[in-house]
This record gives C-alpha cells, sequence and structure tokens, in this order.
C-alpha cells in the first residue's frame, strides 16, 4: 500500500466509524427519548446502506491503515466536544457529526467508484431530512437560554449608528442600568465585522449574565456563540433557524399585525415581538398598531413571550404597561441618550412599577 493510498484509507476507516457512531447515537435517541418508530426505520435502514456503500473500500485494507496511537487528532478537542447540556444537544451533534461524515466519504468515494459516491450523497440528503424532523420533534431542554427569557424585562438593540458613545461601551451601560437581553442589529456591516461584533457582544453579556442576540442571522448567532437569534418577516422560517441554532438557542420573531401575529405562533418561536407601537425612524413603518393590539396579542399568545417594540420611550411606556404587556424592545431610547445606564434604568424601573 503506498503511502497516499494509506492516508485516503485513515480518512475513509475514520469517517465510516464516525458515520456509524452517529447513526448509532440518533437511533436510540429516537427510539429511547422521541419514541418515533419512523426516524428509528429511517436510521437503521440508513446503517445497512452505509454498509453497502463502503463494499468498495476492502475492510482489512482500512483496518490494516488505523493508527489509533499514530493519530495526532485523538489529543484535539475544544470544550464544546467535552460538553453537552442535554439529551437534545447530544443528539443534534450526532446530526452534524453525520452530515460532515457522509460529505467526506462522498468526495473521496469519487476516486474509486462514482455511483457510490452517488450513494453516499443521497445519505447525506437524507441526514439533513432526519436533522430536521429531530429539530422539529426535540424536547426543549429546562433552565437554558429560551426560559431564561421568560424573565427578560428590558431588551436593548444595539446599532453602532445610533449610538451616542462607542457602541460596546453603550451596550455595557445598557447592562448597568437594568438590560436583560442585548440584540446586535447591524445590517450594513460584512459578515466578518458582523461576526466579531457579535463575539464581542457576546463576551460583554457572559460576563454580566445577560442574554445575547444576533439579528436576522442564525449562522452568525451559531458561530458567535449568542443565546439565539431574532427573525424578521422575511428571514427564515422558525424551523429552518433551529436546525441551525440547535434545540436549546432562543429564536423571535418580528409581526406587525395580529395576522402576521398569528402566523408566527404556528412557527413556535420562543417569543415574539410586535410593533411598532409608535412611529419610529428605526425602522419606519406604513401602519402603526400601536398598543390597542397588545391585550389580543397577549390573549393569543398564551405561555409565549410578547415583546412590545418601536418608538418606545420612558414616557410612552403608559399606555403599554396598562395593556399588560411587560416586555419592551427599545433601542434609540437607550442607546441614543446622553446617558444610557440612566435611560435604562428609568425604562427599568417603569417596567417594575406596572400600571
Amino acid at each position: 500500500m503506498t503511502l497516499m493510498r494509506r492516508a485516503v484509507a485513515r480518512i475513509l476507516d475514520a469517517n465510516l466509524n464516525r458515520a456509524r457512531e452517529a447513526m448509532r447515537v440518533i437511533e436510540d435517541f429516537a427510539r429511547f427519548l422521541l419514541d418515533d418508530p419512523a426516524t428509528t426505520r429511517s436510521l437503521k435502514q440508513m446503517r445497512h446502506d452505509l454498509a453497502a456503500a463502503a463494499r468498495i473500500w476492502p475492510p482489512a485494507e482500512l483496518l490494516a491503515a488505523r493508527d489509533t496511537p499514530g493519530d495526532v487528532g485523538t489529543v484535539l478537542t475544544t470544550r464544546a466536544e467535552r460538553q453537552r447540556l442535554s439529551p437534545a444537544h447530544v443528539a443534534m451533534a450526532a446530526a452534524k457529526r453525520l452530515t460532515e461524515a457522509l460529505r467526506v466519504l462522498e468526495e473521496y468515494a469519487k476516486l474509486d467508484d462514482p455511483p457510490a459516491a452517488a450513494a453516499f450523497k443521497q445519505m447525506r440528503y437524507r441526514a439533513y431530512g432526519i436533522e430536521k424532523t429531530l429539530v422539529e420533534r426535540l424536547p426543549r431542554a429546562p433552565a437554558l437560554a429560551a426560559e431564561r427569557f421568560s424573565a427578560v424585562r428590558l431588551y436593548v438593540l444595539i446599532t453602532e449608528s445610533l449610538c451616542r458613545g462607542p457602541w460596546l461601551k453603550v451596550a455595557a451601560e445598557a447592562i448597568a442600568g437594568g438590560a436583560d437581553c442585548l440584540q446586535l442589529r447591524e445590517k450594513e456591516l460584512d459578515d466578518a465585522q458582523r461576526v466579531d461584533r457579535a463575539r464581542r457582544l457576546v463576551q460583554l453579556c457572559r460576563r454580566h449574565n445577560v442574554l445575547c442576540v444576533v439579528n436576522d442571522r442564525p449562522d452568525i448567532a451559531r458561530v458567535a456563540g449568542a443565546d439565539g437569534v431574532h427573525l424578521g418577516q422575511t428571514d427564515m422560517t422558525v424551523a429552518d433557524a433551529r436546525a441551525v441554532v440547535g434545540p436549546d438557542a432562543i429564536i423571535g420573531k418580528s409581526t406587525h399585525s395580529l395576522r402576521q401575529f398569528r402566523a408566527a405562533l404556528r412557527e413556535r418561536p420562543d417569543y415574539l415581538a410586535i410593533g411598532p407601537m409608535y412611529a419610529t425612524a428605526t425602522k419606519p413603518q406604513r401602519h402603526i398598531p400601536g398598543p390597542r393590539v397588545l391585550p389580543q396579542a397577549l390573549d393569543l399568545a398564551r405561555s409565549i413571550p410578547v415583546v412590545a417594540i418601536g418608538g418606545i420611550t420612558v414616557g410612552r411606556l403608559g399606555p403599554i404597561v396598562e395593556a399588560g404587556c411587560r416586555r419592551v424592545a427599545v433601542c434609540s431610547a437607550v442607546v441614543g441618550a446622553d446617558d444610557p445606564r440612566a435611560a435604562a434604568r428609568r425604562l427599568k424601573r417603569r417596567l417594575k412599577r406596572g400600571p
């Protein structure tokens, strides 16, 4: 066996093992935790299909190439790999490993047997479907980020162009004034800048035990380690975002009418924002639902948190609080204030006081 062929055989052996192990983890989760016979059968069949497609590589050759003691990857690990927060995290991590391993097998099979490569490709597509099914069926773990959102009262959106001072300092002042959740809302930055900024905001929020959400982009939220993502009406669905950020992350969605609110409820987000409550230059809208929609929205939402948003200031809180809404999202009222800490403190005090 040449050195190159031996190296390829090691890659194939590692990824076949990775795929088999991931399938078994997901299959047992579907079988014993979800009681899902269809997904369990699908994974069992996929294990047999994997074995059939792998016959193009002699098992003895793969085994002979295996060198666990000499594998530099066995000592490389990350904190995320060492920690699982719930059984759902176990299943979702296995689903990611499965699709990655199948992609590697597909690419290397093209060197030896294109029809086998096509079989691995079809298995990868089936794995994507299984991952989506898991996301839709996963039980939510208690006391994680989504459950923490129920305690949120003051939610502050951070947009640098609206900040009176350096954006990160303004964010820190908002937290000092009582903000419970910060959202990074930067629509004009390129992806590299948004990832960097999201990571810095996540670090700040974690130091102060405050939630951090990224606007619009589930991929950036996941890469940055944010607690969740906030979706607009034209963004991907909650189910698709859940496949990216995972089962225990927060997913919120904006709505601008009761019709949109009802439709969004069917997507099962972790919270819903409705607004604008008042005219706002931050995100101008033709239709202003106003505080009058809040009683019906709160009644429709039941246990799902509702956040009032749009043009809210401390002087305009009265009708919102009187309608029964105790969660508000603000931007300029805090980040555009001369003293963001004091502005946040006034809003939080008024929310706590109630009607």
